[in-house]
């Protein structure tokens, strides 16, 4: 796992023990083994753990003298999700002495200090929970925990509140925290964490830690503990039984998501058949029970602690292809049923969803970065209204508004259940359409809502990435950017530009029979979001840059389809390949995983339109669109074998229902630049 250090504080009182009369001290060192820890050691001076982090090349796992708990609350802290630093913070009031009090916000430690808070924007806030004195610190902060400890070895430490000295690993963390380094919060819930400076409070957490069952609890927490409404009362309600007995057998949750894909594939043909209503009842029921299966992985890894980078990305990458693939299948039992086009929907819905995943994606990102550096102009007009009156929807966990909320935006759990009730109780038909306007209906509610917020944030997080990777820029966009750098070119007028070129070119193609040709002139209208691939990104709406820049392209792709008489099977099949290439980017970012191994070769978006333009204008347009979807699909695999099989034993993988963006997310930029997410 890592290694683990035991920072202890010399004092002259007698030590504190626990059950059966064992020092604490000791007590915890047999945790930290028992929690997973290669190797683990005790440190009493500050210069001593400067050495250590100097010198380590993998995560440090730091506890203070003074913990109370469940051998697993060590576990978990040490096995979050990502390469970010983890604390643990409480909310339960520590023994008397004086302790760390911290500041979250969407997950993140924003803040914390000893004698009142102040937040990087210089802002006084008010505590919200206490150090647990349990610190993870990942390997890119260690550089930053060498020189807090070396700071603090320096000095003695400064008394605070019952005159007792501050802990040392308090003092770190208010260091830590007082520069921009991303600390992610993490809460014992229902295990228990206690902090103890005498003999009876240590007896009073000893017990409370014994009253409660570690294992039960491991399985409920392995539960999402916010989720949508679908997902919370039909399938976690039950879901946990599944996980305990994959657990036994010894399934692994990479074997769960295998499991998950083949019920969705089983679901997919079982809808082509399109009349037939048994088909269509068995595969609602397949679709439901893969959706279980989706959760139960995730829960697994949870449960387990079995995190792996190709794990986390194999999820991610399985919930969209699941979802496409019964997007096809559907299609299919429409055309068979006669009852309309079912390419035509699947495509739209294909293209919608896509593009919605990349606004999703990049908000999130946005999001996050704002907790980390909030900026004092974000406080006032209605977008900044707008977010305060969210915060308090969300707090307000249960409610009415706050179920609204979550099942308006149209996740994956209510997608799931409504083509399956759909399709079982009517059509695939209906099933495609009711997709589209709930998804639209959704996209345009959430777009709208975050371009007010995103306009009171002003962070401009694409100039925390690599903009190019994640522009998908190629061989024309990338000299071009570097030509046009210095020139007042603003990214998203360009990219919005682009996509209502290839849209118009789409309308007029739908309208009627326009000539091949055609397709030259828009190309070039599109290829105006090339040039300011070079420009900083630091607008307070460049974080759509990305998602116009999708739209722009899959447009162009139907809009090619059209014109040039392209089977729609096959414009869908290349809408596939460019939606997983373009997943694997936004999972890579979340991921904090390295650019895909052969990302060259899928010439970007605008080598693609070109080539497009030109086989389309030469009458090779479906021969041009199969062998497109054909080396995307091939530089897909190989990227995911020779990317990601290689990291496929390390930790740090994410797994879920949906794309999630953790706050891990913030940071992506800076390990994009350093490692290559």
């Amino acid at each position: 796992m890592t290694l683990a250090i035991l920072l202890t504080q010399p004092t002259d009182e007698a030590p504190l023990t626990v059950t059966g009369g064992r020092r604490l001290t000791t007590h915890l060192l047999d945790q930290l083994r028992a929690a997973g820890a290669r190797e683990v050691v005790s440190v009493t001076s500050l210069a001593h753990l400067a050495e250590l982090a100097r010198s380590a090349r993998e995560p440090l796992l730091l506890v203070g003298d003074d913990v109370v708990a469940h051998t697993a609350v060590l576990r978990h802290v040490a096995t979050v999700p990502g390469t970010a630093s983890v604390a643990l913070v409480l909310t339960d009031e520590p023994d008397a002495g004086p302790r760390a009090t911290v500041i979250e916000d969407r997950g993140q430690v924003v803040a914390a200090g000893l004698e009142g808070i102040t937040r990087l924007d210089g802002a006084a806030s008010d505590p919200i929970g206490i150090f647990g004195a349990v610190l993870r610190v990942g390997t890119e902060d260690l550089p930053a925990l060498a020189e807090a400890a070396t700071a603090e070895a320096g000095r003695e430490a400064t008394p605070a509140g019952s005159g007792r000295p501050a802990p040392p690993l308090d003092r770190l963390l208010t260091r830590l925290t007082s520069r921009p380094t991303m600390i992610v919060a993490h809460r014992a819930r229902l295990l228990v964490a206690r902090r103890a400076t005498s003999q009876p409070g240590a007896d009073a957490a000893a017990r409370t830690v014994a009253a409660v069952d570690s294992d039960r609890a491991e399985l409920r927490l392995a539960v999402k503990e916010r989720d949508d409404f679908f997902t919370t009362f039909a399938v976690s309600t039950w879901s946990p039984y599944v996980t305990r007995l994959a657990a036994r057998i010894g399934l692994s949750p990479t074997g769960v998501t295998v499991l998950s894909i083949v019920f969705a594939a089983g679901a997919a043909a079982l809808f082509a058949f399109g009349g037939n209503r048994l088909a269509l009842v068995a595969g609602a029921v397949l679709l439901y029970l893969g959706f279980v299966l989706d959760c139960v992985d995730g829960q697994l890894a949870r449960y387990t602690r079995n995190f792996s980078a190709w794990g986390g990305w194999l999820d991610t990458m399985a919930d969209r292809a699941k979802e496409y693939l019964v997007y096809a299948g559907l299609a299919v039992g429409v055309e068979r049923a006669g009852l309309g086009n079912g390419w035509a929907l699947a495509i739209a819905a294909i293209l919608l969803q896509t593009v919605r995943h990349m606004t999703d994606t990049w908000y999130g990102a946005l999001h996050d970065e704002a907790a980390r550096r909030p900026k004092p102009a974000a406080s006032g007009g209605l977008g900044a209204r707008l977010s305060q009156a969210s915060t308090r929807v969300q707090a307000d966990a249960g409610s009415v508004s706050y179920w609204l909320k979550r099942t308006v935006v149209f996740p994956i759990g209510e997608r799931w259940a409504l083509i399956a009730l759909t399709a079982a109780l009517f059509n695939p038909l209906v099933s495609l359409i009711a997709v589209l306007v709930w998804g639209g209906l959704a996209a345009a509610y959430t777009l709208a809502l975050r371009t007010l917020r995103s306009a009171s944030m002003r962070v401009p997080v694409l100039s925390t990435v690599d903009a190019v990777l994640h522009r998908d820029d190629g061989l024309l966009a990338r000299p071009l950017g570097r030509f046009t750098a210095r020139l007042p070119l603003p990214a998203l007028p360009a990219a919005v530009l682009a996509a209502v070129g290839a849209l118009g070119l789409l309308g007029a193609a739908l309208l009627g029979s326009p000539a091949r040709w055609t397709v030259l002139p828009v190309a070039l209208v599109v290829l105006v979001a090339a040039l300011p691939s070079g420009r900083p990104h630091t607008g307070a709406l460049d974080w759509l840059v990305p998602a116009a820049l999708r739209a722009a392209e899959y447009l162009f792709v139907v809009a090619v389809g059209v014109v040039g008489d392209v089977p729609p099977p096959l414009t869908f099949a290349l809408l596939f390949a460019l939606a997983m290439h373009h997943y694997d980017l936004t999972a890579r970012l979340e991921k904090r995983a390295a650019a895909p191994p052969l990302h060259t070769l899928n010439l970007g978006w605008d080598g693609r339109v070109v080539v497009l333009a030109a086989g389309t204008a030469f009458g090779a347009a479906a021969t041009v669109v199969g062998t497109l979807a054909g080396l995307l699909f091939l530089i897909f695999v190989l990227s995911a074998v020779i990317g990601w099989t290689s990291t496929g034993n390390r930790r740090g993988g994410t797994r879920g229902g949906d794309i999630d963006v953790i706050p891990a997310l913030a940071t992506a930029g800076r390990a994009t630049q350093e490692r290559s997410r």
